[in-house]
């Protein structure tokens, strides 16, 4: 196997990636919403109820797993590769297997665990998914070790792309012909698997004509490898979904129970409407961040040039600014933001507290990306596992008395734990500042400013328009947004509390940077 060694190449593969990434999870924040026009809150939440489960295999394996295939052939000589993919092919195979299992044979017991037995058809409808997980994994995870990223990249484009198509197109085919919500839900399921044949289509392309001789054996020592390496890596992106399947556990059944089946169905669309917003929020958060991880590891070991301390600041900082920014931003203009992508403005209080979890799901993000670059996995892992703990406990404590209200509150104190305590953890493993008491100042005096600014516009545009119902609601969200997004990016550079030089580091932080030096034209860059 041919192995890339070229510095440059592997930085324009590792950008491709990222790009791909960027794209895939903006797709997967995007499509919600048409969705969701498409088959109303009651369709919504019967979607909702069932995408956990397709979702957590297919980060595990298709990313997870694919992370750790490249990792340990980058770590083995060329000999060995034939005997960890045959492995790894084997482990996966198996793991899809009993996931099909798990998902076909017993959706019915699934399906009445969540309290709905209708949703059974939907989760027969996800077996199939897992079908191509065993081959996705293998070669994303040979060609990011040769270092051929384009295929992977676009890869992962092509089978978000085809995916959020089958979606939009079957769900609107299913509505327009009569047929049930379940059967537009189905289809929606059964999209994830349309997506991965797609990937594997494509990825087989460029695989198919470099293949390995099969090893003899089934490598245990190298399964176990496998799976640590595969469930460490893909743990803080399994957080979210985790969630929302103790969501899909709890919620609805809890909702029955004081409102009766119709209303429960409908509030728990209402809100998972919570959920393109929050994943939009953290995706404007992390991406610009999480590209100074490697930097932090590469500098680790350096004696002379920038300390990796500044790295991981910045990456806390950065993170930090862009998550309050969204979560104040979107907490201001909620109700019309809620109206303009969800045609009403029900249960925006609700989505007002659950909007916070853009900030504690930024940091653990980002923490876990660091302490990863470490090596330090079990701590992380058993920090979110007891924030998941609390989650289910706080469901089962809140949403009785508090509604949908409460299923977000307990998703914040979840979440809230998990960053705090990987805050203390991180500090423990590395003594740092991530920020001075200036930064968390102008922080708030930057949010404080756009909230006078938003409230100051809608008091003096809102009595003045004709109630015109989501038009209005369009108007006011195209026009506050970027007003308060302004205001908050003006004092934010006025105060400099990342300087020029730091923006500088980061991708497309040139153009804030300028601005910054536009805003303080007298000040030294530092």
């Amino acid at each position: 196997m041919k192995v890339q060694h070229s510095m440059a190449s592997f930085l324009k593969g590792a950008a491709l990636l990222t790009l791909a990434g960027f794209v895939v999870k903006l797709l997967s924040a995007v499509y919600r919403v048409p969705f969701q026009n498409l088959v109303g809150d009651e369709g919504f939440y019967i979607y909702q109820q069932v995408y956990p489960f397709v979702a957590i295999f297919g980060i595990w394996t298709s990313y997870g797993f694919a992370v750790a295939v490249s990792k340990l052939l980058a770590e083995h000589q060329s000999v060995e590769h034939a005997g960890i993919l045959r492995t790894a092919f084997w482990l996966i195979a198996i793991i899809s297997a009993c996931a099909f299992a798990v998902l076909y044979l017993g959706a019915g017991v699934l399906a009445g665990w969540m309290g709905d037995e209708a949703l059974s058809g939907l989760l027969q409808a996800g077996a199939f998914a897992v079908v191509f997980m065993a081959p996705l994994a293998i070669m994303k995870g040979r060609l990011q070790a040769t270092g051929n990223m384009a295929p992977v990249a676009s890869a992962q484009v092509t089978e978000q792309a085809v995916r959020v198509a089958v979606i939009l197109i079957g769900a609107f085919a299913a509505v327009s012909s009569g047929l049930s919500l379940y059967a537009a839900g189905q289809v929606a399921i059964a999209a994830a698997g349309a997506g991965a044949l797609a990937a594997v289509l494509l990825l087989w392309r460029s695989y198919g004509g470099n293949k390995e001789r099969p090893a003899a054996s089934f490598g245990h020592g190298t399964a176990k490898k496998l799976l640590f390496t595969s469930v460490s890596v893909s743990m803080s992106s399994l957080l979210l979904v985790l969630f929302q399947l103790v969501d899909s556990f709890t919620v609805y059944r809890l909702l029955e129970q004081q409102l009766g089946e119709q209303a429960a169905m409908e509030q728990k669309g209402i809100y998972d409407r919570a959920q393109p917003l929050v994943q939009f929020g953290i995706l404007l958060a992390t991406s610009l961040t999480l590209s100074l991880v490697p930097l932090i590891a590469r500098t680790m070991n350096q004696k002379s040039g920038r300390s990796p301390e500044l790295y991981a600041s910045l990456a806390f900082r950065v993170s930090v600014l862009f998550a309050v920014a969204a979560s104040a931003g979107l907490t201001l203009v909620m109700p019309y933001v809620n109206e303009t992508l969800f045609k009403t403005r029900e249960g925006s209080f609700a989505l007002i507290i659950f909007n916070w979890q853009i900030v504690s799901m930024s940091l653990v993000l980002v923490m876990t990306a660091i302490l990863y670059g470490f090596g330090k996995i079990r701590v992380p892992a058993l920090l979110m596992f007891i924030g998941l703990i609390l989650k289910m406990a706080g469901n089962l404590w809140l949403v009785p008395g508090y509604g949908i209200t409460g299923a977000a509150l307990a998703g914040n104190i979840g979440l809230a734990f998990i960053a705090s305590a990987l805050i203390w953890y991180f500090k423990k493993v590395w003594a740092i500042q991530f920020a001075r008491v200036r930064f968390y100042s102008w922080l708030i005096v930057a949010s404080i400013a756009m909230a006078i600014a938003v409230y100051g516009y809608e008091a003096c545009v809102v009595p003045l328009m004709p109630r015109t119902g989501r038009l209005e609601a369009i108007f006011i969200t195209l026009t506050a947004v970027p007003l308060g997004a302004a205001v908050f990016l003006v004092v934010a550079a006025k105060s400099r509390i990342i300087t020029e030089r730091e923006w500088y580091i980061i991708p497309f932080g040139r153009r804030l940077a300028a601005l910054q030096l536009a805003l303080n034209p007298r000040k030294k860059r530092s």
